[in-house]
């Protein structure tokens, strides 16, 4: 009996030729572990400010109220995240010529923490928040807060003194937030009318005393006797002078 053979195609010779050389390698480089990529560093604020270009103003102020270091070291042990509201430095610019200046340390500390919020908002979760959000910043009347308002994709922060819409987030990334805005928001605790000065109560002026009714003085009175007696001696005189002429009248006669 003639035995047959079987012609493989040569493309099919081929493959398998391919794959007998290229297995052992390719199955080394399964079991050869993968090098894990490149992690990303802790999130620091004051890189991202930098990378912005216009808040040097901010960074300054970061730096003197220490307010720069509390932020850092909070996000990096916060489970709530942050969201920062970043002035530019035209927005201080446009304050009023020595309003910083007027604020004493605590104070300045107050205004810088006014912009930092103690948990992450992205533009989406402000659309459905509840005013008033608080902030950082406290003082003698508790926690200051800010209103928030969104319509359509524009999200606005107003403080009752002023308010400043956010034109760009810088960073928003779970668990840090950095929104720039074109204007300080302005604490109203601190830049809101005073109450008006109570008036002092009026002062009692002291009543003085009646002046009693003068009275007769003892000289006076004795010149008042004196007077009488000297008017009665007169009218003695007088009479006794009459009956002295009477009685003389009489006599001639006789």
């Amino acid at each position: 009996m003639a035995s047959s053979l079987v012609l493989l195609p040569p493309m099919f010779i081929g493959l398998t030729a391919f794959l007998l050389v290229t297995a052992p390698h390719l199955l080394a480089q399964a079991k050869t572990p993968v090098a894990p990529g490149p992690t990303s560093g802790p999130l620091n604020v004051t890189a991202i400010l930098e990378k912005g270009g216009q808040y040097t103003t901010l960074l300054r102020l970061f730096k003197e109220t220490q307010v720069g270091e509390q932020v850092q070291s909070q996000l990096n042990n916060s489970y709530d995240g942050l969201t920062i509201f970043a002035p530019t430095d035209n927005a201080f610019s446009n304050l009023k010529s020595g309003t910083l200046n007027s604020l004493n340390p605590q104070e300045q500390v107050s205004l810088v923490l006014y912009h930092v919020l103690p948990r992450f908002y992205s533009l989406t979760t402000f659309q459905t928040t509840s005013n008033p959000v608080r902030t950082q910043a406290s003082g003698n009347n508790g926690v200051y807060t800010i209103n928030v308002t969104t319509s359509s994709n524009q999200v606005n922060v107003s403080t009752g003194v002023d308010d400043a819409p956010i034109n760009d987030d810088l960073y928003s990334d779970f668990p840090l937030a950095v929104y720039s805005i074109d204007k300080v928001l302005l604490p109203y605790d601190l830049f809101g009318p005073k109450p008006p000065a109570a008036a002092p109560a009026p002062t009692k002026v002291p009543k003085k005393p009646k002046k009693a009714p003068a009275t007769a003085s003892g000289p006076t009175s004795e010149a008042e006797t004196t007077s009488s007696a000297a008017s009665l001696k007169g009218r003695s005189v007088g009479w006794g002078f009459v009956m002295g002429v009477g009685l003389m009248s009489i006599w001639s006669l006789l």
